[in-house]
């Protein structure tokens, strides 16, 4: 992918992706550049951010949360360099309000799949007809606020066309349980999905797959299951930074090395 919002970075980022040892000697600078994130995001931009702080000496601060929040918060002046959102509407809105942001390029990308009870005994198959059922509890993210749930509502629309009427049922009862100020906290050491799965507050969790694979790993009775393709929803993950930000633009740059491509991959993302 060209990014002409990079153009041509020095040396010291070019070493880094090559991974020269040497490059861990380098001293750390004064400030962490802070990166706002997607919270889909945590476990691999977690380990990509320590590669490259070992490789630099740079101090990489991360936030994450629900990008519709995180865009609110740039928006009201929080210091974040760079941001990598679930979708590529919020960093466009920031770019298109603002000259202090790159216009966004396609970072990873990203499924919805289903993430099920084992009771449920849910299948690509039966999972509509399972939605739509009245005893079925139905779980999503919070729209506007996190892209997993705008992502959601692009799967009840698709059903609509499946099962006329669709819509509206799952509409009235999804339970949107992540993304917003409010929605309830695991413990300490918890993942959400495999906490709020295990706490029985779902029957079936509408989630990115990559969440629901990193949620049964946590508590292997849980089950991922996969869209049926009349239902597929994909989603396109969105990177921005600061503009005239060196740092902020390399740590961009790393982001989409094979490097940092190739960690992103281990966790389930999709090349951009």
């Amino acid at each position: 992918m060209t990014l002409q919002w990079m153009g041509r970075l020095p040396v010291l980022l070019a070493l880094c992706l090559s991974g020269v040892a040497s490059m861990a000697q380098t001293p750390p600078s004064e400030a962490s550049l802070r990166v706002y994130a997607a919270g889909s995001l945590r476990e691999p931009l977690s380990e990509i951010a320590r590669v490259y702080e070992t490789a630099t000496g740079s101090q990489i601060a991360l936030t994450f949360g629900a990008s519709g929040l995180l865009r609110a918060r740039i928006e009201k002046g929080e210091p974040a360099q760079v941001f990598a959102s679930a979708d590529m509407q919020h960093p466009e809105t920031l770019a298109a309000a603002s000259a202090l942001w790159q216009k966004p390029v396609r970072m990873v990308r990203n499924r919805l799949c289903a993430l099920a009870s084992p009771t449920a005994n849910a299948r690509p198959d039966n999972l509509l007809a399972l939605m739509l059922r009245p005893d079925m509890r139905v779980a999503t993210s919070t729209p506007k606020a996190d892209p997993a749930g705008d992502y959601a509502w692009d799967l009840f629309r698709r059903a609509e066309v499946v099962v006329p009427g669709a819509y509206a049922a799952l509409d009235a009862k999804a339970l949107q349980l992540t993304g917003s100020a409010g929605s309830p906290q695991p413990p300490i050491g918890r993942g959400t999905y495999a906490w709020l799965m295990d706490e029985g507050r779902a029957d079936i969790f509408l989630t990115y797959c990559t969440n629901a694979m990193s949620a049964r790993k946590e508590v292997p009775r849980l089950l991922v299951v996969a869209l049926p393709p009349a239902l597929e929803v994909g989603a396109a993950y969105g990177l921005s930074a600061r503009t005239g930000d060196v740092g902020a633009l390399q740590f961009a740059q790393y982001l989409l090395s094979p490097a940092a491509q190739a960690v992103f991959g281990t966790y389930g993302f999709g090349a951009p």
